[in-house]
């Protein structure tokens, strides 16, 4: 089954972040570093890839760079760390989806990544 509606959005988020929050090297950045307001940051996460994968262009609206600018300052992200994040994305992905829209996801968690490991890790890191 691919990925169709808000509700699959919702259970690739959900599933994802439980993931994330045990994860040995993601789960403490999230956590105690961050201290994410889960309530509050989920219905975001939804609405982020919800504008990303069904292309509700009224689901998102926020800087997401800016929120991780914010948190670099507070423990330096690394490669590993965007490395990490994929992985468990596209491993959930696999684990509840097929079809075009979950290859787009995956690809997309894949960009994003790639996309901003230089900005935070390596010798062109500019935060």
């Amino acid at each position: 089954m691919d990925i169709s509606s808000p509700a699959d959005i919702k259970t690739l988020i959900d599933t994802f972040y439980a993931k994330v929050q045990a994860d040995d090297v993601l789960g403490h950045i999230f956590n105690e570093v961050a201290q994410v307001d889960w309530p509050h940051h989920l219905p975001i996460m939804y609405a982020f890839w919800e504008f990303l994968l069904l292309g509700n262009a009224d689901a998102y609206r926020g800087n997401p760079m800016q929120k991780h600018i914010d948190l670099h300052q507070k423990h330096p992200l690394k490669a590993e760390h965007f490395d990490r994040w994929l992985s468990l994305f596209q491993a959930t992905v696999d684990e509840h989806f097929s079809g075009p829209v979950a290859d787009d996801a995956k690809f997309r968690a894949w960009a994003i990544a790639e996309t901003w490991k230089p900005k935070f890790d390596g010798p062109f890191a500019a935060y």
